[in-house]
């Protein structure tokens, strides 16, 4: 499956988040389409079938989303010293 780059993927979550905190669905003709033209596009990017999945998705593939873990490093480095 085609990944959509950080950058891509980070301007599009963030046009629809927009696009939802200004009630696009409930105004007019064209701001509806607008909302559902970015969402589509969201699905699209990240291979999902939903909005839900796809901000789910988008935001868990934006670089910082999961803190780097590195306790078994840790764990391992202890045990040969």
């Amino acid at each position: 499956m085609l990944m959509a780059h950080s950058a891509v993927l980070s301007k599009t979550l963030k046009q629809y988040e927009i696009l939802r905190e200004l009630h696009a669905d409930e105004g007019s003709p064209e701001a509806r389409r607008r909302l559902d033209d970015v969402a589509y596009s969201l699905c699209i990017a990240t291979g999902t079938n939903d909005i839900d999945a796809a901000l789910i998705a988008a935001r868990h593939r934006l670089p910082g989303a999961r803190p780097h873990d590195d306790s078994l490093l840790a764990g391992r480095r202890s045990r040969t010293r």
